[in-house]
């Protein structure tokens, strides 16, 4: 056997599997150098096919095994897991362990190529902890989101910053290791370009702060209903990331936002009229004041057919006899004393048929008011809520209420305002007529 001191490797040559295949390949009668290679090539070649079998072995059998192990439990964990494919993670690193303790092991005979090779495995052995690293962020993020508590706060963002810092840690060990120098020292020098780095995260940085200040006040949830005109949001909210939120509008286009805008504007969130049940209708008729008057006795009669006015009106007849007669009123002039008013009893006719409706909420807010007249004549004033918060429920409630009360306002004499009104432009043209 030739003199392995020619290349001062006595130490390397430990392992008597390598040992043995040089002493075979060495009866052959090559020099020390073909023999270090055909020695460090059969060994390499066999050790890339052990690999691919074991991998083979792990992605036909055992991957195999867990799926369906997984498809009969209950849990959903473990269903994340394997969607985000910790498993295969984790026996990438131990490949590559595998891989970086084979390959040291058979270019002993070559110290450059293996010191070369040792930082590159070292590099990989880095990158495959921090894939697994990921990876878990994003099965704890999935199992976050399939809980109650924790369905409508900003994961994403917490997992964003979580993964920044990792960023940051594999980038200094990185570097660590292509330099050799100590992390530590790294670290220092970073120190000094600290004002470069808040210039160019200053975004990440301000999203963070938001999304921290955001879920502690609890201002804003994923699936809540946001309205900020400025920007043209008008929808729920599907995503709050570290740099920006994510909206659908209702007519499904999606819109980003910075996610510092909802800490410097304003916008307008509708979680607590969904969370009440109820979505406030707060819209006006507009009556002609020129047909606002005193009811006789045959009006009053007529409307008492009206079953929801009814009682209301025979109440009201006794409280205005009854005042009439304490005063001594003289009601040969209407002026005196007091009188029903078509407008009046309009009001009361719609307050009853709210609170008749069923899809009106009863416990909320129920009522109907005049506004200050206007040019555009009095405005009688609906306020209330629908028992539901849908955006088609809503309008076919509204619509409902409002078409009911465009028929009905005939019958009290009363006319809705328009610009100009048919009577109006009728009348000017009979008059035209007669001059």
């Amino acid at each position: 056997m030739k003199n392995l001191d020619l290349l001062n490797f006595n130490e390397q040559y430990s392992s008597s599997v390598y040992q043995y295949i040089f002493d075979l390949f060495d009866q052959i009668g090559l020099s020390v150098q073909q023999t270090h290679i055909i020695t460090a090539g059969s060994l390499f070649v066999t050790s890339i096919l052990c690999l691919v079998i074991i991998d083979y072995v792990l992605r036909k059998f055992l991957y195999t095994a867990l799926n369906k192990i997984v498809k009969k439990t209950s849990n959903e964990w473990d269903d994340f897991v394997l969607q985000n494919k910790v498993h295969i993670h984790i026996s990438r690193i131990l490949i590559t362990i595998i891989s970086r303790q084979v390959l040291l092991f058979i270019f002993l005979g070559f110290p450059l190529l293996a010191s070369s090779l040792e930082k590159l495995l070292n590099l990989l052995i880095i990158l495959a902890i921090y894939s697994l690293s990921n990876s878990l962020l994003k099965t704890c993020r999935d199992i976050l989101r399939s809980s109650k508590a924790f369905k409508d706060k900003p994961i994403d963002s917490y997992l964003q910053v979580i993964q920044i810092f990792l960023i940051f840690i594999l980038g200094t060990l990185v570097i660590s290791l292509l330099t050799g120098n100590s992390p530590w020292s790294f670290l220092v020098s970073l120190g000094a370009a600290s004002a470069i780095l808040m210039l160019v995260f200053k975004d990440t940085i301000l999203g963070f702060v938001a999304s921290i200040q955001v879920s502690a006040n609890d201002s804003v949830r994923v699936g809540d209903w946001i309205e900020m005109p400025k920007y043209g949001v008008d929808g729920d909210v599907l995503q709050i990331n570290l740099n920006n939120v994510k909206i659908q509008n209702w007519d499904k286009t999606i819109v980003t936002i910075p996610t510092y805008t909802l800490l410097s504007d304003s916008f307008k969130n509708y979680r607590g009229m969904q969370e009440t049940g109820g979505r406030r209708i707060k819209r006006a008729l507009n009556i002609k004041i020129s047909s606002i008057r005193y009811l006789n006795e045959d009006e009053i009669i007529a409307l008492k057919k009206i079953k929801l006015l009814e009682p209301y009106i025979n109440q009201r007849e006794q409280e205005i006899a009854a005042y009439n007669k304490q005063w001594n009123t003289d009601i040969s002039s209407p002026v005196n004393g007091r009188r029903m008013t078509n407008i009046g009893l309009f009001r009361a006719y719609v307050l009853a048929h709210a609170k008749h409706n069923p899809n009106i909420h009863q416990e909320l807010t129920l009522l109907v008011r005049q506004l200050a007249p206007t040019e555009y004549g009095l405005p009688l004033e609906l306020y209330m809520f629908t028992k539901g918060t849908q955006w088609s429920y809503f309008e076919n409630t509204m619509a409902d209420i409002f078409d009911h009360l465009l028929a009905a306002i005939k019958f009290f004499k009363l006319e809705i305002f328009e610009l100009p009104a048919s009577d109006d432009l009728r009348l000017l043209m009979v008059q035209q007529k007669k001059v």
